[in-house]
């Protein structure tokens, strides 16, 4: 019996946060995983605990590739050490990115604003430009870009991030008009506030208020990385075939809710919602 061909998948951002569980998702799932990000010895721990220990230099394990997105260069040799060593490339998933300063308007700088949209949304089209060559000579392959709430509505000093992220919404509705006879399906996820290390970090230095974030989302949590990996895994996957250029919210109701007031209470389902208007 003949072997199904392997599949290959290549995240970027992936060694910490929702790349990391991404990474997990898609090794757990039988693809063989490019860890790609800026901190290459750190995706290569990763890459060796998904490799049982290993590092993955011998055989076909999964791999970890060093990539600064915010430069050309970089990014085509990432994509090019994924086709040296398989000869292929069946997925990308575009997480790679940063936060931002959440500085007031007045006070923002075009350095950082235009560093941010270079991560996100230039790292982004270069990624995708460099696997469309390979996808479109293949006939086939799947793109997830990470989008966020902020692409979709408006979140007051974060300009960058929210152009940059709704910039992505765009670019993968006009790559998935512009590929979609050509075999690859491009998608992207738009997730809420994740309980990562990073937001954790936030917390604990004062510019998150929990309690009150907790609130304005109609599920009263924050999302996992797992669930944002399970939804990137999802529109990956053969079971959306027939999706493409379409945004995938995953944030706990947050985008959907239009209501004054909270849109959680521990109280229960509306208890923060006037009465009169029950």
């Amino acid at each position: 019996m003949t072997e199904p061909p392997m599949t290959v998948s290549l995240i970027t951002g992936a060694a910490d946060g929702i790349g990391w569980a991404m990474a997990r998702r898609f090794a757990g799932g039988g693809h063989r995983v490019v860890l790609a990000d800026i901190d290459h010895d750190k995706a290569a721990a990763r890459a060796a605990a998904l490799n049982g220990g290993t590092d993955g230099s011998a055989g076909g394990g999964h791999i970890a590739v060093a990539a600064d997105v915010a430069k050309e260069a970089d990014v085509v040799a990432m994509v090019a050490a994924v086709t040296d060593r398989w000869g292929r490339l069946d997925v990308l998933v575009n997480n790679a990115g940063i936060g931002d300063s959440h500085l007031p308007t007045l006070d923002q700088g075009v350095e950082a604003f235009d560093r941010l949209l270079r991560i996100h949304l230039t790292g982004g089209f270069l990624a995708a430009r460099e696997a469309g060559r390979i996808m479109v000579r293949q006939g086939c392959g799947a793109i997830v870009n990470v989008s966020s709430i902020a692409g979709l509505g408006g979140l007051p000093r974060r300009n960058a991030y929210g152009a940059a992220k709704a910039g992505i919404v765009a670019m993968t509705r006009s790559l998935a008009c512009e590929w979609a006879d050509c075999g690859i399906r491009v998608n992207a996820i738009a997730p809420g506030y994740v309980g990562t290390d990073l937001v954790q970090r936030l917390e604990q230095a004062g510019r998150i208020d929990m309690d009150r974030l907790k609130r304005r989302i109609p599920m009263g949590r924050l999302g996992r990385p797992e669930e944002i990996a399970e939804a990137a895994w999802f529109l990956a996957s053969p079971q959306a075939g027939y999706i493409t250029g379409s945004v995938l919210s995953v944030d706990g109701g947050w985008h959907a809710f239009a209501d004054a007031g909270d849109a959680w209470s521990e109280a229960g389902p509306l208890a923060s919602v006037d009465p009169q208007r029950r």
